[in-house]
């Protein structure tokens, strides 16, 4: 059976699931290239803001919004029914609750997903719940990834995304879609890889934010991250295995460098303020940003249990995170064995 989708159709139609800060910017990107969007908001008093304010009420509030080009709908089954191409934009947290309400067949739909996490306790990328849980076929799934805060998409500075998909005609057509004077895109197969490289990458600037708090500087900043890099090379070879994998390109080692150095990071945030003595619960309600890290953690923790693979300082950030342990003593511990 061929599963490959079509996408020299004239006639695609796009929809955004998701209205968060990197969703806005996506759809500040599909607008590029597209008349018009499905996009799907949690209720009507948030597309009556974008109507009235023309852009996201809560998040980039810079990017403009046209709403004569936003078909806006609280009704997801609405939203996915009018659409060919689907892209997934949640929080990873709040991922089943919102697939738990889509009840429309995905068979002709091609899905891609801007999440960055894992879904809830399933503990599987958003490609394997969608493959697993959907009956998608990898072949009609793409990954969007790469060093891309949505801030700096929103101001148009020059960032880079990689778009994958196991059928790589699919993912240079997704790089044609995306493309555009501020945004440079690369295509790939390796969904796998830059799934849980984007989840992995979190977990790693909580730990960057924790020590800057406790005052470590930048030379020691430089061996946690490159021990960190170590850790997801372990990992994604011993569980998923690649020949073709090149770990040192944007989407796995750029996208690791972003998240840990830069001001915009909500993971690394999140860390900082743990390393000042926040709880973990009122560090989150300060921030009022989900910080992917913490959810990754617990995930690659209960996916680890069967791999057994030596990750010192995924499994630091936990104790600190999920046992609640003093951060002090589980850095100056990590520090010990770093290389």
């Amino acid at each position: 059976m061929d599963t490959q989708f079509d996408f020299s159709r004239t006639d695609l139609r796009f929809a955004m699931i998701g209205s968060g800060s990197w969703a806005t910017a996506l759809i500040k990107l599909l607008l590029n290239h597209q008349q018009k969007i499905g996009w799907y908001l949690r209720n009507n008093k948030k597309i009556e803001q974008v109507i009235e304010e023309e852009r996201n009420p809560k998040y980039l509030r810079s990017v403009h919004l046209d709403p004569l080009r936003l078909k806006m709908s609280s009704d997801i089954n609405e939203v996915v029914s009018q659409a060919d191409v689907i892209v997934f934009c949640t929080p990873s947290a709040y991922f089943l609750d919102v697939v738990d309400n889509l009840n429309v067949s995905l068979e002709e739909k091609f899905i891609i997903s801007a999440i960055k996490g894992f879904v809830g306790s399933k503990f599987q990328t958003i490609a394997e719940y969608f493959h697993d849980e959907r009956g998608v076929p990898f072949d009609r799934i793409g990954i969007i990834s790469g060093p891309s805060h949505a801030e700096e998409v929103g101001m148009e500075k020059l960032s880079y995304l990689t778009l994958s998909s196991k059928y790589p005609e699919a993912a240079r057509s997704l790089c044609d879609i995306f493309r555009c004077n501020y945004i440079n895109t690369m295509p790939g197969t390796d969904i796998y890889g830059v799934e849980y490289t984007a989840a992995l990458k979190n977990i790693y600037a909580v730990a960057c934010g924790i020590c800057h708090a406790l005052g470590y500087g930048d030379n020691f900043m430089s061996v946690l991250i490159t021990n960190a890099y170590h850790e997801i090379a372990e990992f994604l070879n011993a569980t998923h295995p690649d020949p073709e994998r090149v770990l040192t390109t944007s989407a796995y080692l750029g996208d690791l460098l972003v998240t840990c150095y830069s001001q915009f990071s909500r993971n690394r945030t999140l860390g900082s303020m743990i390393g000042k003595g926040y709880s973990v619960k009122s560090a989150q309600f300060e921030m009022n940003m989900v910080a992917e890290g913490y959810y990754a953690v617990k995930s690659i923790y209960e996916i680890n249990k069967e791999f057994r693979i030596d990750m010192p300082i995924a499994e630091a950030v936990y104790q600190i995170l999920y046992e609640e342990r003093y951060a002090p003593y589980i850095i100056k511990q990590l520090s010990d064995i770093l290389w």
